[in-house]
């Protein structure tokens, strides 16, 4: 019914930047949020940033300034740059999205995930 789907991740040296997309599929009514989330090895999931319907965001404080969260909003797709990597950047990231969606004629809210996508940065 609706997929996320992750793409851009790979390896990286220390200092380098990626951007990762995330789009989303399906019978969308509407998106309230997309954001990113990363797992790292031994840890708990953490927020890297969030977007809201309008244009707010919340960065994670490990990657204010550093990190940049968009959205088009015509292609239910939402992007992030990362620059200037770090290794303890180093996780899976996840996309989120916060949707509406129908079901033949029936309309549904879900808080959706994709499955993720390898980020690695090398020292």
């Amino acid at each position: 019914q609706v997929q996320l789907a992750e793409s851009g991740g790979g390896l990286v040296q220390a200092g380098g930047s990626l951007r990762l997309s995330c789009v989303v599929s399906g019978s969308i009514s509407s998106i309230s949020a997309m954001g990113w989330y990363r797992q790292a090895p031994g840890k708990q999931r953490e927020l890297v940033v969030i977007i809201f319907d309008g244009g707010r965001t919340n960065y994670g404080d490990s990657v204010k300034g550093r990190f940049t969260i968009s959205r088009d909003y015509a292609k239910n797709t939402a992007y992030l740059q990362m620059n200037s990597l770090k290794p303890e950047d180093t996780a899976v990231y996840y996309c989120n999205s916060v949707l509406g969606y129908y079901s033949g004629t029936e309309l549904f809210y879900d808080d959706v995930w994709g499955p993720g996508t390898q980020v690695t940065v090398s020292s």
